[in-house]
């Protein structure tokens, strides 16, 4: 038997276990072949002390120093045309404690070469940096005890322990975790508990060649308005996605064609640049609450079912902090952090 069972193996998971070790002991249960497959694995994470909003931020922040060694200075560029400089208003309103500096037509046209006309306003924001992920995600699960194909089939409470049924056999734990991402509420209920209403979006990206290839040096773009953002990859190569958070069930999601066309006529409304190809494309599960914040706390029953789900897109960004306070939570101990925005008592 183990202390604490750690259900989904992504960054979630895999950052509480680094969190909880050496004071609990843990056992993390994927159920894929290999941990971080659906959302971790596929994701186009950066830093942005901006991204998810003013109550996200606090957690964004504490996470800085923890990932500092996996971060790689990008920098961004909120960008808009004449419908979205009210959104530049409402960004900048939100966070004034982040540096986000005006920047004007001129400016833009240095940042990003090709910018079409109608383009003219933009908020830069120099903190943004590439995540090194793979890193990341391998550097918590270090030394962690983990199963593979070990899909939660089943789970009873009973004398103080919980007994966890998974397709890799069965397993006991005192504390059972919920970090199965898009799965949280199929997992809840497989436990006995009350779903909460996670659900499940696909996010698009393609990797596109374009002509001229895009500069080592371009920042993240993201579009004020919420259309579409870019960053470049190696070999002169373009990062796209249509902004796109479609809902769906919890499943191995792909991309769709109309998805990626979609992000395409967006990039060209914006730049000037020839899509040369689309070289590869894919689709990840982003999950969130029903308030789009992410839920930390013991359930509702009193049995030692512990929630750490609804991290939507900041889950890499957030993760060192957000795993700090649950393993806080989890051991009766004082978070660094208010839990109080984050509980999951606040779902009744």
């Amino acid at each position: 038997m183990t202390d604490v069972a750690i259900i989904g193996g992504g960054i979630a998971g895999a950052s509480l276990a680094a969190a909880l070790a050496g004071r609990a002991s843990v056992l993390i249960l994927e159920a894929e072949r290999l941990a971080g497959y659906h959302s971790t694995g596929r994701s186009a994470a950066f830093w942005s002390e901006s991204y998810g909003g003013p109550l996200i931020r606090p957690l964004t922040a504490a996470s800085a120093a923890a990932l500092a060694p996996y971060l790689a200075r990008r920098g961004a560029i909120h960008l808009a045309d004449a419908d979205g400089e009210a959104k530049l208003a409402q960004l900048a309103a939100s966070f004034p404690d982040v540096a986000l500096l005006p920047l004007d037509r001129a400016a833009l046209e240095a940042a990003i070469p090709g910018l079409r006309p109608g383009w003219d306003r933009g908020l830069a924001e120099p903190s943004c940096a590439d995540i090194d992920v793979a890193a990341l995600h391998a550097a918590c699960l270090r030394g962690q005890q983990l199963v593979t194909r070990a899909r939660m089939i089943g789970a009873e409470r009973g004398s103080g322990r919980w007994r966890i049924e998974t397709t890799a056999g069965p397993f006991e734990a005192g504390i059972l975790v919920n970090a199965a991402g898009a799965w949280a509420d199929d997992v809840a209920i497989l436990a006995g508990e009350l779903p909460i209403g996670i659900q499940p979006y696909r996010r698009t990206i393609a990797q596109l060649r374009v002509d001229p290839p895009a500069p080592a040096a371009l920042p993240l773009v993201i579009d004020a308005s919420g259309r579409f953002y870019f960053k470049p990859e190696a070999g002169g190569r373009l990062w796209l996605s249509p902004h796109d958070e479609t809902p769906c069930v919890p499943h191995d999601c792909a991309a769709e064609e109309l998805d990626v066309a979609i992000a395409i006529d967006r990039l060209e409304r914006a730049v000037d640049w020839r899509i040369e190809a689309v070289e590869r494309k894919w689709a990840g599960l982003r999950s969130f609450a029903r308030d789009r914040l992410p839920v930390y706390g013991f359930g509702r029953r009193g049995n030692g079912f512990f929630w750490f789900a609804g991290q939507g897109g900041f889950g890499i960004q957030t993760a060192p902090a957000a795993a700090r306070l649950a393993a806080a939570l989890i051991l009766g101990t004082v978070p660094e952090l208010d839990p109080a925005p984050y509980s999951a008592a606040r779902f009744g």
